[in-house]
Parts: structure tokens; sequence; C-alpha cells
């Protein structure tokens, strides 16, 4: 079985898990490849969602071999079989333990900020991973899960090797798996977009299930996601359009290079501007064939023609003021797509235009007849980039900003240098293209 990506993942897991339903159980997500998984699942089930923090305690010069595990709430299991037999010396352990106290409280911070546990005391719990490879981590959060309180523990993944799933039937009452494939060498390889998910798209995601308690739902306006197919002038692309109820405009995505619809990070601002109630059009700039010639991405006069048709399908399906949001290479099609002569179908009325961590320079030729209001948005130690930008900035005719996130790389990994992006960018269209 080979799944798309997790969402398409979590919604499969979801099918399988609707026996559950009943139980009103509580969907926690392992970080943090599980939670978009978990995300799909607690949302087809009207569950709450959780993030569920572990720590593997590793016995030291041995970490590979785990003597317990620790949870939130002072949750210690601990093997004493392994501590005796490892003959480390008991100040030892205990620093390990301190150290990784110390990170499962950072990541519970980072993960959940403010808000309090679901409490998990008489629950039946469903614990999700995006895959299983030896089965630790999963078996450590069962145990946690277990002394937490759960009534029922209930692991759920999509794939995972035969002798592991055996293994954590003792751990779980009960373990769903899609998949258990004999030849299983990673989990990765089962997935055709594998891609980190980034700390940001784990925030994004909880937050938007906190906002609607026990219901997995979204906060702001409800809204309507879809997989379509873009015609872009003849070719068919593969694409998500999420319109929330009463959307004000929506927002075409043009990847960069390396990238798809399926970035996590530009999810995750998709996510943020769904939350303001504008919608969202991600779809795929080249095909599968066209993405193994990495020339193709630089090649952007093509793909800014791609995007004005790919525009011109949108608008006869959602009559909404439109903009682009642009990354990387994405960001000069978009720029040169929003300065071609506008036409009564395609891009008349380009309402603004987002660029992060892009190469506006590549549309040299075309920044002077942009009219669109532009922001563009760097890291501050994205040093060559940023000088790019500014050179570009000065070409540039219309509105426009210079947004610096300070300390952030050039894919603002760094801890919430993304929302930053996504806030930049939700108030930059909702002031330019909401009426």
């Amino acid at each position: 079985m080979l799944f798309t990506h997790r969402t398409d993942a979590g919604e499969r897991l979801a099918e399988a898990l609707r026996h559950l339903q009943g139980e009103d159980p509580v969907v926690l997500g392992l970080p943090r490849g599980g939670v978009p998984v978990a995300f799909q699942v607690a949302r087809a089930l009207g569950a709450p969602l959780d993030v569920i923090v572990v720590r593997k305690l590793g016995v030291p010069y041995h970490r590979e071999l785990g003597f317990g595990a620790i949870g939130e709430g002072g949750v210690r299991v601990i093997s004493e079989d392994i501590v005796r037999s490892s003959r480390v010396r008991p100040q030892d352990l205990a620093a390990v333990e301190h150290a990784e106290e110390a990170e499962l409280a950072r990541q519970a911070r980072r993960f959940r900020g403010d808000r309090p546990r679901v409490a998990l005391a008489g629950r039946t719990v469903i614990v999700v991973d995006d895959g299983i490879a030896t089965g630790a981590t999963a078996a450590a959060a069962c145990e946690v899960v277990r002394a937490q309180g759960a009534a029922r523990v209930v692991l759920a993944v999509p794939v995972a090797p035969p002798d592991a799933v055996a293994r954590l039937r003792t751990e779980a009452d009960e373990v769903v798996c899609l998949s258990t494939p004999r030849a299983f060498r990673a989990v990765g390889e089962w997935y055709a977009d594998f891609s980190q998910t980034p700390d940001e798209e784990v925030v994004a995601l909880l937050t938007r299930a906190a906002a609607g308690p026990g219901q997995g739902q979204a906060s702001g306006p409800a809204a309507r996601a879809a997989a379509v197919e873009v015609d872009a002038g003849g070719l068919t692309l593969a694409g998500d359009l999420t319109l929330p109820e009463g959307a004000g405009a929506v927002v075409v995505f043009a990847h960069g290079s390396g990238s798809s619809r399926r970035s996590p990070r530009n999810r995750a601002v998709a996510a943020e501007l769904n939350r303001a109630g504008l919608g969202t059009l991600l779809f795929d700039l080249l095909t599968p064939a066209e993405e193994a010639d990495r020339a193709n991405v630089f090649d952007i006069e093509p793909l800014a023609g791609r995007l004005t048709e790919a525009t011109r399908w949108l608008r006869l399906h959602v009559p909404l003021p439109v903009g682009y949001f642009g990354a990387s290479t994405g960001a000069a099609a978009a720029l040169w797509a929003a300065a071609d002569a506008p036409d009564a179908g395609a891009n008349a009325a380009i309402g603004a235009v987002v660029s992060r961590g892009g190469r506006p320079d590549l549309a040299g030729p075309r920044l002077a007849a942009v009219r669109a209001p532009t922001l563009l948005v760097v890291g501050g130690r994205d040093a060559t980039v940023l000088d790019l930008n500014r050179g570009a900035q000065r070409e540039l005719r219309c509105e426009n900003r210079l947004e610096i996130v300070p300390g952030a790389t050039h894919l603002f990994e760094e801890p919430g240098a993304l929302d930053e992006v996504a806030a930049l960018a939700r108030d930059w269209f909702v002031r330019h293209l909401v009426r």
C-alpha cells in the first residue's frame, strides 16, 4: 500500500477506526509526523485532538537500549530489570531523566502553548503515528497513556512491519494498522510524499482542533476542502481547493523548487489564511515527469503562463478576488503572472502578492509592470536571498514592503518564524483582497 501523503493516510486510517466513534475517544498524535495523520482521524470521529509527548530514557553509553519513558504530568515508566542489568550508576540514570524532562517540557510548551492537556482518565485513547519502524516510541506512548488513566488504549498507524505490530499488541488493547508489508525497511518508502512535518504545522493543527473542543474542527469559518483538477491551458494539474464559508477572496499558491502542493510550510500558511476567511488553492505547477528535470523550476516565464491559466480556470469556478502567494522560484512566477497584461478571464485584478523566501529577481524583466501590492518576506539570516530581494524591490513600481523575520533562515524552520510569515501574509491579503 502506498499513501500519497499523511493527509491521505489519516483519512484512510479514520475509516478503519469508525467502530470507535461511539466510545467518545480522545485522539493523540505523536509529534511531529503523527499529528497530521491524527488530525484527520479526530476530525472524522468528532473527537478531541491532543499531542502525546513522550521521551524515551536511554541507558548512558547505550542509548538505543531504553530503561523507561516519561510523559507529562510526572508520569514515569521504568523497567527495573533493565536498570539492574545495565549496571549504570543511579546518578547517571538520574542525569538522563533530568535532561529528558527538560526536553519534554520544552516540546509540550512548543506544541500546545498555554492550553491544558486533554484529560484521559477513564477514556478510550487512540494513539496515532504516521508509521512504525521499531515500535519503541509507540510502546512508550501506550505505557504513558495508560499511566495517565486511560481506560482503553488503541494504537493506530498506517503502516508497520508485522513483527513490530505483533510486539505492540502486548502494549495496547487494540492495534489498527492498515498495511504490514514484510519487505519493510523504512516508513517513508510507503509514502509518495514523506517530507518533514515542521513544528509550525503541528502547532497550527492542534490550534485548529482546540478551537472546537471535542469536534476536531478548524477555527474560523467552516471550510470546504476538495481535491481538484486544474485546467492550465489544456494541461491537467492536481490541486487542493479550500473555501471557508463566506470567503472574500482566494489565494493561489505557487510553490518553489523541490516542493509541491504538499509543502508543509505552504500548507501551514494556507491554514492561517483559511482561519482568516480566505480561500486557498494549492496546485502542482509541474507534472511529475517535469519535476524530474530541475531546470524546469527555474524556467520562470512558462511557469508564470501556467499560473495565469490556472487563475483563469479558478475564476470560472470561484468568482472572487485573487491573490498570489509564492515561495522560492514560485515567487518569481507569481510576480511575472501578476505583471502580465490583464484580460477578462485570467488576472484582471490580481489583488496582492506575497513572496516567502522568494526569488523575485528571477522576474526581473517584468517587475516594473507589477501593479498588485507586493509583500516580500525574507529571513534575517538568509543573507544572499535578502540581497536579491532588496535589489528586486528597487525595481518594483507598485505598493510594496520588505519584511525581515529576525533570526530566520531560508526555510523559516526556527521556532515561531513560519508563524510570523503566516501572520504577515494573512494581514497583507486581508488588507488588499477583502472588500
